[in-house]
């Protein structure tokens, strides 16, 4: 089964992740992160037999992403949430088309049937900063895509992903994704509107989590396809999009599968 890893090419050309960017109607084999983010979610929660009818999902930010609706084709029973509309204008996800605002844009790519999606999709407005209690220990798995670094800094990110935990029943599982610094593993940008996660700070999550009795496992091999060599640089043309440099900084993305304590 997929483990906790890097974004890389021969990751994202596997045959289960293919199937999945179909499912999900991108392109065949376009070399983007963000489609390797969706379909190393989505085959994670897949094969742990969360994607099936009788199981509870909730998602945080997000956005205009094609998961919530293709897990609920699934007969997934999900929560989407994402920020206030107030907030969502403040930080310009309105204006960047990456706010969701409904079933409408949970259902872009019409990846379910509205009447099923009505019935399985919940939707609330939720700041990931203040999760509060309300949903506690009511979810079989939980999932962020590249969401939890827009927090404001490192270690609001790290304290969502451990408050999320809280979100799931015992034995759950927490699939995420974020951006990962691969130029740096001393410097990087700890605050602001994007903060690049190093190793040392993936490392210390894991320690943290693996205290608390939770289950995660990481393999850390770098890409070595011709895809993985290529880096994106602004204005990003996205044709391969792996690697991008964002300031000083090379960045993928990781991906984190985490499996909750169990009682």
């Amino acid at each position: 089964m997929l483990t906790s890893c890097l974004c890389t090419e021969k990751s994202l050309l596997s045959k289960p992740m293919l199937e999945w960017a179909e499912r999900l109607k991108e392109a065949p084999g376009h070399l983007h992160r963000k489609v390797w983010e969706w379909c190393f979610i989505s085959q994670a929660l897949a094969e742990r037999g969360m994607l099936i009818s009788g199981k509870r999902g909730l998602g945080f930010a997000v956005g205009q992403e094609p998961l919530t609706a293709a897990f609920a084709n699934l007969g997934a029973q999900i929560t989407a949430t994402d920020l206030f509309a107030d907030d969502a204008a403040a930080s310009g996800w309105i204006k960047s088309r990456q706010h969701a605002s409904g079933f409408k844009a949970i259902n872009s790519r019409q990846l379910c049937v509205p009447a099923k999606l009505e019935t399985l999709v919940r939707f609330e407005f939720l700041d990931m900063n203040k999760l509060g209690n309300k949903f506690d220990n009511q979810y079989d798995f939980v999932w962020s895509s590249c969401a939890l670094e827009h927090l404001g800094n490192l270690e609001k990110g790290l304290q969502f992903i451990a408050n999320a935990m809280q979100c799931l029943k015992p034995g759950g599982f927490a699939v995420h994704t974020t951006e990962f610094n691969v130029s740096s593993n001393s410097t990087t940008v700890e605050t602001g509107e994007t903060v690049l996660y190093r190793r040392q700070d993936i490392e210390r999550l894991v320690g943290q989590l693996h205290a608390l009795g939770h289950t995660v496992d990481f393999d850390w091999t770098p890409g070595d396809g011709r895809g993985d060599q290529i880096i994106d640089v602004p204005p990003y043309k996205h044709d391969v999009h792996l690697k991008l440099v964002i300031g000083e900084h090379t960045v993928t993305s990781l991906g984190l599968i985490i499996q909750k304590a169990r009682l």
